[in-house]
């Protein structure tokens, strides 16, 4: 490669496609993390999610990509999902059965009262832990991607 920069010029059609393209997919990753009746889904949901950000910077490039998803916003989801699998669903079920219950046993949720145990592990399992590990997964694979990118920006800065 020259020591001139690489000037890359965008394809219409690949942009057209992509701006009709990335909210179907989106709503696809969605669906596949919560749209199913029970447990399944988050890891591949979030790599469905990733996948739509993936395809946004390869049809705009870089910079718009990290318009549209700050390195920051990455962060704040990682922590986000952490902190819905982790917190929300494993923590709450041994605050509220002060300390007697087991780590992400939702029956000791207050909720299985109401509708019965395995209503409430399902509700639980099948959206907020589920929703958890699909934003983690999003987040961390489109992190990942920017490193590649940046690893790539710094190798061509060199050249």
């Amino acid at each position: 490669m020259s020591t001139e920069k690489r000037i890359q010029e965008r394809d219409v059609v690949i942009q057209t496609i992509a701006k009709l393209m990335i909210p179907f997919i989106q709503l696809y990753g969605l669906y596949v993390m919560v749209g199913t009746e029970g447990a399944g889904g988050g890891f591949q949901g979030g790599t469905v999610l990733a996948a739509s950000f993936i395809l946004l910077v390869v049809a705009f490039g870089v910079d718009k990509g990290r318009m549209k998803m700050p390195e920051g916003w990455n962060a704040v989801f990682k922590s986000l999902g952490l902190y819905l699998y982790a917190g929300v669903g494993g923590l709450l079920c041994i605050i509220f059965s002060l300390g007697k219950a087991e780590y992400l046993n939702y029956c000791a949720i207050p909720l299985a009262k109401i509708i019965g145990g395995p209503a409430t592990r399902g509700f639980w399992v099948g959206n907020i832990v589920e929703v958890g590990i699909g934003v983690t997964v999003m987040a961390a694979f489109v992190s990942i991607f920017y490193d590649l990118v940046r690893k790539e920006e710094k190798k061509e800065a060199k050249e």
